[in-house]
């Protein structure tokens, strides 16, 4: 197996531990680590030039940091380009918390599989684990599962084997740093690679101290696409419940409110308030969304027919439960029936995003 992958390191200004790992797998019998510099300071270059002494270790360089995403694609186009005859690569945090068994168990079972991904996946519930990282694994892997449909035991894993085949999908994906990572796994979504996990030993020196993770920016940044289709799905909401409100209300005051549809109970202003404002904020989410959140190059045509039959079961949904529910309940002023429609669209909110991404703009 040691001769039929390359090792993939990614590090900015690195301690001694970079070199604990490369003779960890130099001794391991690893025959080809590619480590990346990613701009690091003059302080710390002295790692990437022991490193470049020995036969098995090759050190590209980036002038200034470019992120951790840039420079794991900066190994994969170099390896694509370089290593025809390797089966994958599996990549490698510099700061020593991969361990080398665990390291060896990605790779052979990716050898085993042939065509899978492996993820090496720590376990997070113990108490030695920092909060930080406990706390935000357990959001991503939520996120992963309930809203992408990906059921991913670590999402924020850097040991990772990798089939050469996919080198140059993964090359051009969009994200420069830390995001960069999490649009790895969300492509696996995209283009129906497969993928498992192997359980690894869960190390953290000093906290964690040395990752170069920011908590806020770059969780703002893996988030980016989520975060975006939740102010477009927002902005949509307020339009619609704004228009929702002002229509039933002239509606109420123009022509009463006792009709009814076929004696079910359900008030047809209602009904026609609802339809109305969901049609022009849908029109208003649409184009965000194409345009802005999921940044979809598939013809209007087919996003436009495949959104309006989501958004139509959506309406139905909608109107309908607001509906039975103001009957049930007796509303009778328009602020209380408002509010249950906002219970009711957030309840389908949760439903429409990875139906939206994995159906209606799909790539």
């Amino acid at each position: 197996m040691k001769n039929k992958v390359s090792i993939i390191v990614p590090s900015l200004n690195p301690d001694e531990k970079l070199m604990q790992v490369v003779k960890g797998l130099v001794d391991a019998g690893f025959k080809d680590i590619i480590l990346v510099n990613d701009g690091s300071d003059n302080e710390h270059l002295a790692p990437f030039e022991q490193a470049a002494e020995y036969e098995q270790c090759t050190v590209l360089t980036h002038e200034v940091n470019k992120g951790k995403g840039r420079a794991l694609k900066t190994a994969f186009e170099y390896v694509y380009k370089n290593r025809k005859d390797i089966e994958g690569v599996i990549t490698v945090d510099g700061d020593n918390q991969h361990q080398i068994p665990d390291i060896e168990a990605c790779g052979e079972k990716m050898l085993e599989l042939k065509d899978h991904v492996i993820l090496g996946c720590r376990d997070f519930t113990g108490d030695d684990v920092p909060k930080r990282s406990k706390v935000g694994n357990n959001i991503t892997n939520y996120v992963f599962k309930y809203l992408c449909g990906m059921n991913i035991s670590d999402t924020q894993t850097g040991l990772r084997a990798i089939p050469f085949e996919y080198l140059s999908d993964f090359a051009e994906l969009k994200g420069e740093r830390f995001e960069y990572e999490t649009n790895m796994l969300l492509e696996l979504k995209e283009l129906s690679i497969p993928y498992d996990e192997v359980k690894i030993n869960t190390v953290y020196i000093e906290e964690n101290a040395t990752s170069h993770f920011n908590p806020l920016m770059d969780s703002l940044k893996i988030y980016k696409v989520i975060i975006k289709f939740m102010l477009s799905s927002v902005s949509s909401c307020v339009l619609d419940l704004v228009l929702f409100t002002v229509i039933l209300a002239l509606l109420n005051f123009f022509l009463g409110e006792e009709a009814v549809l076929f004696n079910t109970g359900m008030k047809v202003n209602t009904i026609v308030a609802t339809v109305i404002a969901r049609v022009f904020s849908s029109i208003f989410n649409f184009t965000m969304n194409k345009k802005a959140v999921f940044r979809s190059k598939t013809p209007i045509k087919s996003t436009l027919v495949r959104y309006y039959v989501l958004c139509l079961a959506q309406l139905a949904i909608s109107a309908g439960s607001v509906a039975i529910l103001e009957d049930i309940l007796g509303i009778k002023f328009e602020l209380v029936t408002t509010v249950i429609k906002l219970v009711v669209d957030g309840a389908l909110f949760l439903i429409s995003f990875p139906i939206q991404r994995r159906w209606v703009f799909k790539k």
